[in-house]
């Protein structure tokens, strides 16, 4: 007597409907899967698996409210057996090993998900991970990184905003000597040529998110 294997039940996650409508669509289509239930931020995901239990969570990383990394953190406390696949629009690697260390398993870019969602489902459902090659190549670059401290970070914001080093220094109760001298550090800590090139790194690896 042959046992049909139960589907594998989702949870997804996104502040954009349209987006969740597109994913349901695709997961009607599996015979393995079947959609449990949505939520619209980080709040409603930690609620909503407490209540469903589903295999696999389809998490955004960026929503009002709590942060996906920050739900991924929550629900990893609680269930540490948690399946957490990321979805999102950004490929930078701090934010990829940020979301790794809070418990995701798999990590997926929205512009790839037609062509490897019901793939990474399955790879994470089984107990592996799935994370894109460039990311993790850029993940292994990085590991040995200086970090930015905290004050060189709030340096970093007000040069992202487009603000002088005196304004900077002004909202920081510091001298604009000591601003220049935070600069002096992030530019290595970057590979940055310049305080413009800095900002463009910061974004494009998600150690800014403006």
């Amino acid at each position: 007597m042959n046992i049909e294997p139960k589907p594998i039940r989702i949870l997804t996650v996104d502040d954009h409907q349209l987006l969740r409508e597109g994913i349901a669509a695709v997961l009607d289509a599996q015979e393995d899967m079947t959609l449990v239930g949505e939520a619209s931020s980080g709040e409603e995901a930690v609620e909503a698996f407490r209540r469903l239990r589903p295999d696999v969570t389809l998490m955004d990383l960026r929503m009002a409210g709590i942060s996906g990394i920050e739900a991924i953190t929550r629900i990893r406390a609680e269930f540490p057996s948690a399946r957490i696949v990321v979805l999102t629009t950004y490929a930078g690697d701090v934010q990829a090993a940020a979301a790794l260390k809070a418990g995701a398993s798999g990590y997926l870019l929205k512009n790839l998900l037609r062509k490897e969602l019901i793939d990474t489902i399955r790879v994470v459902h089984s107990g592996r991970r799935r994370v894109p090659a460039e990311i993790a190549t850029e993940i292994a670059e990085h590991v040995a990184d200086d970090l930015l401290t905290d004050r060189e970070m709030q340096v970093l914001r007000g040069v992202a905003s487009g603000k002088s080093n005196k304004l900077i220094a002004v909202e920081l109760s510091i001298s604009e000597g000591t601003v220049k001298t935070h600069m002096k550090s992030i530019l290595p800590k970057l590979s940055a040529n310049d305080r413009t090139h800095a900002v463009t790194i910061a974004l494009r690896r998600g150690i800014l998110d403006l």
